[in-house]
């Protein structure tokens, strides 16, 4: 595969995690702030100043005021390609480093963020579903507009053709997919990105073995968390931000995340057979304050959900209600250092019966 050259009731708390309260503590620097880490945020848009989609649409101004906010010298926004050869090759990063995500390669992105990006000064990614493109389909940037912001630095990541649900298709459906995707990449733009977005973040066992194997150096879905060294590189986690969950607060709150580490999540694939599952992870660094760990779940009537600690490491999170076809999602976060947060989230998809 050819490579894109430049792709290298809750408490306050919960109602942040679930709800992106409008209101937030900020953050209180202190001595001894890591200076490099292993992880960064990744955080993701779709739509910009267009209200006709207000659940993946961000306002103008609430888009200028997360731009602000990344300006400030605490952050470092890199590309995201960037971003992904350091953490796999082992580099250390600036604390609290952000990489830029939009999806989809509507025309918002090109007429109204596309500007207020380019004045900021960073660094961005469009993963893009080519049949928007190749059939014109109004509402959508065209070839000639991606291949200028191309041009001019910006980069696009893979989306597939068809943006359909890829747990709803057969394996060789999915391969096709992606396949006649990077067919159209490479005769419009000259290349293939090497990174690939799940339309709508869902993926499971089988698809994450289809991507790795047609050569993608990492694959994302839309699960809340942070990207770190001991991430699964074909489930990475972004943070979405829309008008609803869209605040100030919200973007502090994830461009300041840090990674909850964890392995043998269960279960293992995200394609649930059993509802609501089993859900679980083992800690892969101690904390000292565990005791202070908390989940939440999208199916659960006001978002917090009973967990259990299996001796210091193992945690189960317990789910007594069943999640409805589409997409669930479970968030656990424990309280860091400096008034930050650890992170890590799963999303779950629902087939219907």
């Amino acid at each position: 595969m050819k490579k894109n050259t430049n792709m290298t009731k809750l408490g306050h708390i919960g109602r942040q995690i679930l709800l992106a309260a409008s209101v937030f503590v900020p953050l209180i620097a202190l001595p001894g702030l890591a200076a490099a880490a292993d992880w960064a945020s990744v955080i993701m848009y779709h739509r910009f100043g267009d209200g006709k989609y207000p659940s993946t649409n961000i306002k103008l101004d609430q888009f200028k005021e997360h731009l602000q906010e990344l300006k400030a010298q605490k952050y470092t926004v890199l590309p995201l390609g960037q971003i992904v050869d350091k953490i796999q090759s082992g580099q250390a990063l600036p604390d609290r480093t952000v990489a830029i995500t939009i999806d989809d390669a509507y025309l918002s992105v090109y007429e109204n963020a596309w500007p207020l990006l380019k004045e900021a000064g960073f660094p961005f990614t469009i993963f893009t579903s080519t049949d928007a493109l190749d059939k014109k389909i109004p509402d959508y940037m065209s070839w000639a507009q991606l291949k200028e912001m191309v041009d001019a630095g910006v980069y696009v990541g893979h989306h597939t053709a068809t943006h359909r649900h890829l747990p709803a298709l057969s394996i060789e459906q999915v391969k096709e997919d992606i396949q006649r995707a990077s067919a159209s990449f490479e005769k419009q733009l000259g290349f293939v990105p090497g990174i690939l977005a799940y339309p709508y973040g869902e993926y499971g066992r089988e698809i994450k073995d289809v991507v790795k194997q047609a050569g993608f150096k990492a694959a994302f879905g839309q699960q809340s968390g942070v990207f770190y060294s001991g991430s699964d590189m074909y489930g990475l986690p972004r943070f979405a931000l829309s008008e609803a969950f869209g605040s100030i607060g919200r973007l502090r709150l994830a461009a300041n995340a840090m990674p909850l580490r964890v392995k043998q999540v269960m279960p293992k694939d995200n394609i649930l057979k059993r509802n609501p599952p089993a859900f679980g992870f083992t800690l892969a660094e101690q904390y000292s304050n565990l005791n202070q760990l908390s989940c939440f779940s999208s199916n659960q009537s006001g978002g917090a959900v009973p967990i259990e600690r299996l001796g210091n490491a193992r945690v189960e999170v317990r789910l007594s209600k069943a999640y409805s076809a589409g997409r669930g999602r479970i968030n656990c976060t424990l309280p860091g250092p400096e008034g930050r947060y650890r992170w890590f989230g799963a999303l779950f998809y629902i087939p219907r019966r």
